[in-house]
Order: structure tokens, then sequence, then C-alpha cells
């Protein structure tokens, strides 16, 4: 099961099958085949758990972007959508119920980063020649980007941004070595945010670095500091200089933005249907946020919403400091086998506390980079929720006083939240039209 999971992984961040020159010669979907193969294997294995929300909200959510097109009188939208989406419910399942242990779930974290920083030399190459090993050249002239579903640099840059905790934590937590390697892979990371030119992804690296001073230096040190960095990077020569409401790119985000708005208006129980925004405006809403609540209404918007503020919890409460919870001791080796390695975590690390900061950052950042693109479905978003809900599901193992998160238990509030971020994204976007 383990090895067809990182095949498949393999397939959907280098994406050999999405080179230009080797596309005729991928005929069969082996990246499908792969996620069939490690779901076949899953069906097979003693081990399995539903207990996280994220599993019947995934479900929920697919079946609100199939019901959507169908109320909007389109039943074939409705199988497109069992087709796009249903592969990415499968990932997220298998994935989060096979890395029930650590050191698989450690695994898959290196290789998410060594794959990011694969991408990330390519877009040296691409900087330096002008034309990766892939056949494809600078966007725009300037910005490097990929194959497939990162062609953009945004997304390039998104990805970058959401392997830079995980590489971090991987040179803290390595000796020798081993952590000058994945110290070096961050670099390289850092550097190729820096090449995407990423407007969101460089502010999404200030995120994670002030919500990581928050948690360890207290708010006051987090905000001084992020001040400083903001000045400092205003002043690169970057896109990031040129942030302002009344700048082109900018100002097309926030009419977008407003337009979303509209169509949520027209549509508000189930929206206009999933990959309908365009159909409604010339650009697409640069918001993951935005395009939820317009595609597929209120209902979506919740489950959305459910399905990301439960992961921000779970590792919220999985790296607060000893004390906090009723923390089991640390596992033996006897008593943990191979699912806990001492080496790569650290005597510090009771229960995998310092990863869950790190995923924490990573979706700190991820979300960030979100803000401004349209990647509401994107596979990549819930094979990091995967990894949040696998390890929550490991630290609640060794400490059941850990929270047990239940959608059916806080259903009530769930509509009031989601009318709360609906309300809150009008009025963001009415200060923005407004300043601008």
């Amino acid at each position: 099961m383990f090895p067809a999971m990182l095949l498949y992984l393999l397939f959907v961040l280098i994406r050999p099958q999405d080179y230009p020159d080797l596309v005729e010669r991928f005929t069969l979907p082996l990246q499908p085949m792969a996620l069939v193969l490690a779901a076949a294997f899953w069906l097979f294995s003693p081990r399995k758990r539903f207990d996280a929300p994220q599993y019947p909200l995934m479900l929920a959510f697919l079946f609100v972007l199939m019901a959507s097109h169908v109320v909007n009188g389109w039943l074939g939208g409705a199988l497109e959508q069992l087709e796009k989406f249903a592969p990415v419910v499968l990932a997220f399942v298998v994935f989060a119920n096979g890395l029930q242990d650590r050191a698989k779930l450690l695994t898959v974290m290196r290789a998410f980063v060594l794959a990011a920083v694969v991408l990330a030399v390519h877009g040296i190459e691409q900087e330096a020649t002008g034309l990766g090993w892939t056949g494809v050249g600078l966007s725009q002239g300037t910005r490097i980007q990929y194959v497939g579903i990162f062609n953009d640099p945004n997304d390039l840059g998104m990805l970058f941004v959401m392997c830079l905790p995980m590489a971090f934590y991987l040179r803290a937590h390595a000796g020798g070595m081993r952590g000058l390697w994945w110290g070096l892979c961050a670099l390289v990371l850092l550097y190729g945010v820096y090449l995407t030119d990423s407007r969101g992804a460089l502010l999404a690296c200030l995120v994670m670095f002030g919500v990581y001073l928050w948690q360890r230096r207290g708010l006051f040190i987090a905000g001084s500091l992020g001040v400083v960095a903001v000045g400092v990077l205003l002043a690169l020569p970057s896109r990031f200089s040129e942030i302002d409401a009344e700048e082109a790119s900018a100002q097309g985000r926030v009419d977008s933005w407003y337009e979303g708005l509209q169509m949520f208006r027209g549509d508000p129980i189930l929206g206009i249907g999933p990959d309908m925004y365009s159909d409604y405006h010339h650009l697409t809403a640069h918001n993951s946020f935005v395009l939820v609540m317009a595609e597929t209404g209120i209902i979506g918007f919740m489950v959305f919403l459910a399905l990301i503020i439960y992961a921000f919890r779970m590792m919220w409460a999985g790296s607060r400091p000893e004390g906090t919870y009723a923390w089991a001791p640390e596992p033996t080796e006897d008593a943990a086998g191979d699912a806990w390695d001492d080496a790569d975590a650290g005597d510090d690390d009771a229960g995998g506390r310092t990863l869950a900061l790190a995923l924490l950052l990573s979706l700190a950042g991820f979300f960030t980079c979100a803000f401004f693109l349209s990647r509401s479905y994107v596979v990549i978003l819930y094979l990091l929720l995967a990894l949040v809900v696998a390890h929550y599901g490991n630290l609640r193992d060794r400490n059941p006083a850990l929270p047990a998160f239940s959608f059916a238990r806080d259903f009530l509030a769930w509509p009031f939240i989601a009318v709360g971020g609906v309300v809150g994204l009008y009025i963001v976007v009415k200060i923005l039209m407004a300043t601008s």
C-alpha cells in the first residue's frame, strides 16, 4: 500500500506524465492507476478509522458539488464532478488512513519536500538558461513555472510555501549531515519562492514566520518583527513592492471578488455550480473562499470552512505546550516499535507537538496563498488535510485527553460561522473597493 501511495505522490508532484516531450508516451492513466492500487491495498488493511470530522465532510462536499449542478439543471455536470472530485476524496481517505504511524508520515513529508526541491531546481535552471529540462520556459519572461497543476508561478510558490515548514522541521530533528541536507532543501525552497515572484507566496512566508514567532516568543515580538519584515520585502525589487489596491492586478482580483458576491446573492443555497465561475465573469475568482461561496452556495461554503477550521483546530491543539492536556509519557522503542523514531523526533517533541506546529504553519502558508488563488478543489490541499488528520489521529491514540472534534456535535454553530464568513468577505471587498 505505502509504495503505491508514494508512486501516486510522484505523479501528483513531479508529474512526468505532463512533460511536453513525454505526453504521448504516457498513454495509460498512471496517476489514477497508482491511486486505485493504493486504495485496493487499503481495503484489505486491518487498520481503518473514520473518527475525524473531515471524513464525512469530504463526502458531503462531493455531494454538494454534484447537487449544485443538479439544481441548476445540468445532470451531466454532476457526473463530471463525480469523475473529477471522487479521486480527490479517495486520495484523502487513503493517505489519512495509510499514515497511521509517524514513520510513514515523516516519509511522506520527506517526499513532499524532495519533490518541491526538484521543482525548485527546475526553476533555477529556467532562471539561468530560460528553459527547464521539461521543455517549459519562464512565465512572462521572468517568473519560474513547472508543468501540469504547477504551470502557474503562484501554484508553484504555494507548493514551496507548504513544504517549507516540513523542511525546517526535518532539519531541526535530524542530526549531522542529514540536518545540513534538510537545511539546504529549505534554502532552495526559499529561493524558489523568490523566483516565482508570487506576492501571495511571499506574504505566506511572512504569515508563517509570524505564527511561528507568536507560538515561540509571543504576540508582541511576532508583530514587531512582522512589521520589520514587511518593510524589508517592500524595499526588495519584486512584485511584492507593487502591492496596491489600485494596481491593475489587485484591482482585477477585487472586482472578481465582488462579482463572486453577486453570484452568491443570485444563488445563495447551492451556488451557480462548480467550474461555472468563468461563465459569469471573465476572470476566475482569485480567491478559494469566494470561489466555493459562489459556486456551491452557503451549504458548500459551510462544509469547506469546516474542513479547514477543524484542521487548524487539530494542529493548534496538538502543538500546545506540555501540561495543556494530559500528555502520555514518550513511548519507548519496545512500546512503539518503528512508529516513533526518536532520532527524528527529538526529546523535546513529546507526542509530536513540534510536528503539529510544522503542519499548522503549512496550513497557514497554504491558505494565505489560497486567499489570492482559485484552488478550492486542487488535490494538494486535500493531501495536506490528510497529513493533518493522520497526525492528529496518532496524537489522540497516545493522548486521549486531546479534543475529539465532531461536526455533528458542532452542527448548529456551523451555519452561523458560514454566514459570518460571507459577511467578513463582503466587508473586506467593500473596504478594498472604497480604497481603490
